[in-house]
């Protein structure tokens, strides 16, 4: 095997390089591990340290990461409570054994640069079969010691969509959320790790995993409820509030909408789960406490406040704006008012978007036309046109102050959007 030495040590390049390498996947990110040495012999050939919990060096032309070959040993709950071992004498394979999944166990000589050259890959767990058989498995025990494996896992699902995951890894996730180990993330890695999910080819995936091994339950109840809770059939032929959920937010990456839309169409039925048994499969005022339910979720996971306005106005509105096409232009100028359209156009646009998703997450509606986007659009896009500095002046001059004024303003804005509305129907 050809590795690349630096004098008396070794860098490989491995994980998630390597392995998007061999499915002929672009690689973005390249990460390396340095097998044979102490941190005094980089520092001395000009990396620079910067790793805070275990040693990392910045190489000291490309400022890439290289990481000092490493084992863990668990000393406590959750993601922190592991004591690092960092020596010359740690082999390559011990740094590999501490990894999540097989297909991100494998190594390769620094300079390897074609899939074909199989046989200078270090690959003592079996990743590369398990790529072939298309199969997340975990390396070896060491994967219950650390949670954030469960949503990693649960994110290369929605990635790789074909994989499925491995009985005995599912049993084991299994196991840690029994044991508590998921109660102990913070909030900062599970928004992390989520929100790279709902970015990927199938988000649906991620949540479906998460609660097959029980861990959406203690991460996520207000979505894990939905499942099992009907809806009108009339209205959603798929009818379990849980189904219909996934399908919208598989919608949004179909659509490859942005991540705030993604976690607005995550949310925004939260409030079918809080439905009294005895009125279902109605579901009357669940916007209202969607958006209830969505401000502790925000709470609980830090959610950046782009993602939690969006959510929360798809939360409130998206009846609204699903019966949007019912409305005079005195109303759509009020539901517009309400969604702050006239100072956030960009937001209530992704507004839309989420609500097309919506719409379309149904069964049979998968291609459906969404007109709603379009009438609300033109409408928003008639109010702003609305020159408003010489329409406040005028109602100035005739005497008009404060509130008055405010009104004249939307009078105007009105007649635009009922103007506009005219022009559509001829």
């Amino acid at each position: 095997m050809s590795e690349v030495k630096v004098n008396e040590f070794q860098i490989y390049k491995v994980g998630g390089a390597v392995r998007d390498q061999l499915l002929g996947l672009p690689v973005n990110d390249t990460d390396w591990v340095v097998v044979g040495a102490t941190p005094e012999q980089m520092t001395a050939r000009g990396y620079v340290a910067v790793g805070r919990d275990f040693p990392v060096f910045l190489h000291p032309k490309t400022h890439e990461e290289y990481a000092l070959a490493r084992t863990e040993r668990k000393n406590g709950m959750g993601y922190r409570g592991f004591v690092v071992h960092t020596a010359a004498d740690v082999t390559l394979e011990e740094d590999l054994a501490r990894r999540d999944l097989t297909i991100n166990a494998i190594a390769a000589p620094a300079d390897w640069k074609s899939a074909s050259e199989l046989k200078d890959l270090v690959d003592p767990y079996n990743g590369q079969q398990d790529l072939r058989d298309k199969v997340l498995r975990h390396v070896t025990e060491a994967f219950r010691e650390d949670p954030v494996r469960i949503l990693r896992l649960a994110r290369f699902a929605a990635r790789f969509t074909a994989f499925s995951v491995a009985p005995e890894t599912l049993q084991l996730m299994r196991e840690m959320v029994a044991a508590g180990e998921v109660d102990a993330l913070v909030p900062e890695r599970v928004w992390q790790e989520i929100s790279r999910g709902l970015m990927e080819e199938q988000p649906s995936r991620m949540f479906e995993l998460l609660r097959e091994c029980g861990a959406l339950a203690v991460l996520l109840p207000e979505l894990d409820r939905l499942w099992g809770v009907p809806q009108r059939a009339e209205y959603h032929p798929e009818v379990d509030s849980g189904v219909h959920a996934m399908m919208v937010l598989d919608m949004s990456a179909r659509l490859q909408t942005p991540l705030t839309v993604r976690f607005a169409c995550l949310c925004h039925d939260f409030g079918k789960g809080t439905t009294p048994a005895d009125v279902l499969p109605r579901h009357i005022g669940h916007e209202q406490r969607s958006a209830r339910l969505l401000k502790d979720v925000c709470e609980r996971w830090r959610v950046p406040n782009e993602c939690r306005e969006l959510a929360d106005l798809v939360a409130r509105e998206h009846g609204n704006i699903h019966r949007s096409h019912e409305l005079n232009a005195a109303a759509l100028l009020r539901l517009l008012e309400r969604c702050d359209a006239i100072r956030k156009p960009a937001r209530f646009e992704e507004a839309l978007m989420a609500c097309e998703c919506d719409a379309r997450g149904r069964l049979g509606f998968e291609d459906a036309a969404y007109p709603q986007r379009q009438r609300l659009g033109g409408a928003m896009q008639a109010a702003l046109a609305v020159d408003t500095a010489p329409v406040a002046q005028a109602a100035a001059q005739r005497g008009l102050k404060g509130k008055a004024i405010g009104e004249a303003v939307s009078k105007a804005r009105e007649q635009a959007i009922a103007d506009w509305l005219t022009r559509q129907s001829i």
